[in-house]
Order: C-alpha cells, then structure tokens, then sequence
C-alpha cells in the first residue's frame, strides 16, 4: 500500500504541474479551441494512468526480475554465458522500448522508405546487446569506466567523419531514445545483480555505467549503418 501511495503522488508531482501551466495558458494567452483543451485533459488523466501502472510494474516486477537474472548469471561463473544473455537482454528489451519504436517510424516516413524502420530498430538494438554485454565485462574485469566512454565517444567522432551527414543527428537521437522508460530500470537492475554478486554489497555501485555505455551502442551502429547506405 505505501509502495502504491508514493508512486501516485510521484506520477501526481509530475503531471499536474504541466497541467496546471497549460490550463492557466489556455484562459490567458493561447485560448485553443474547447475541443482540443479537453482532449488534453483526457490524454493527461490517461497517460497519469498509464505512467502509475508502468512504474508500478517496473517496481514489482521489471526490476526484480532483472536483478534476479543478473545474480543469477554471476552465480553460474561462465563469462560466455553472462556476456551472451546480456547481449540478448539488451537486444530484446531495446526492441520493445516504445522510444526507438517511434524514432524509427519516423526516420521510415521522413527518408520516404528508404531507411526501413526495421532496419534501423535491428541497428540499434544490436548496439545496445553489445555495449550491454561490454559493459558488464567491465563489471566482471573491473575495467574504467572513463577509458571505456572515452574510446567509445573517440570512435564515434571517428565514424562520424565518414558517414553521411543526415545520419549523425540520426544516431545521436538513436542513442537518446535507448534510455527510456522500458531499457533502463532493467539494464540498471541487471547490472546491479551482476554486480552484487561478483564484488562486495559495498561495490553494488559498480552496476551503475551501464546506461552511460549502452547509449554508445545504438549511435556507433547507426553510424556503421549510414556508412553502408552512403
């Protein structure tokens, strides 16, 4: 019941402020058409609903179960294992973050079919499993996390000097919509199992980075992408 009352007013704190602002707009400065102002305080109401049922589920579910998994791969001690279901993990829960869902619908109707939604949603989840993988291999082999970010970012300048120029603000949204709201409480828990089981309770912090790398993926491999449709 408390979880249940802190999420409402955690989804109350965020909503109802915009609401507010757009309401005392509406009867000020902008004066929409009444049809259209009720429509939004229809999709607020909805999407406050949908926003408390989401993170309610990720608190009782999502995140427990990527702990659960993390801790579990540890426990098996076979870095291929670990390393192949963190690749797999990231690739799956990347193709159901609705933010990439929406990033490629759009490029697929703005570049007229010639960059398949398909296509570009594949890239990027492919990014993502592999930084996902590389990014709990510096859990296991306690490798920096600055030297690893700093040769990832150096690759993307790299790759960018060689890719049509229409595909850098691409890649860069790419790696925007990865840190959304499916990706990331898994991939933070999936670390943290990870994490908690190979060091000390005191180095859980460890699991924390994973985001940061995951990110890296999905505009190196649409870059690599541009470059074959360059």
């Amino acid at each position: 019941m408390e979880s249940l009352k802190e999420t409402f007013f955690e989804v109350l704190g965020s909503i109802l402020p915009l609401t507010i602002i757009i309401t005392i707009l509406q009867f000020t400065l902008v004066s929409m058409p009444i049809e259209i102002f009720w429509r939004f305080i229809a999709g607020a109401l909805l999407a406050s609903i949908g926003i408390f049922l989401f993170l309610l589920g990720v608190q009782v579910g999502l995140s427990p179960v990527g702990e659960m998994i993390g801790s579990s791969l540890s426990k098996t001690q076979k870095l291929s294992l670990i390393l192949l279901f963190g690749f797999l993990l990231g690739f799956a829960v990347t193709m159901a973050e609705p933010g990439v869902q929406v990033l490629s619908s759009q490029i697929d109707f703005v570049s007229g079919g010639e960059v398949p939604a398909t296509i570009l949603v594949g890239a990027v989840a492919i990014g993502v499993g592999v930084f996902v993988s590389l990014a709990l291999a510096r859990i296991i082999f306690n490798i920096s996390l600055i030297k690893l970010l700093a040769v990832g970012y150096s690759l993307i300048f790299i790759l960018a000097l060689f890719t049509p120029a229409t595909f850098v603000p691409i890649s860069l949204d790419a790696g925007g919509a990865t840190t959304g709201p499916m990706a990331v409480p898994f991939i933070l828990a999936l670390g943290t199992g990870v994490s908690s089981v190979l060091r000390s309770r005191a180095r859980t912090g460890d699991g924390f980075g994973l985001i940061a790398l995951a990110s890296i993926g999905p505009v190196i491999s649409v870059l690599l992408l541009g470059a074959v449709y360059g």
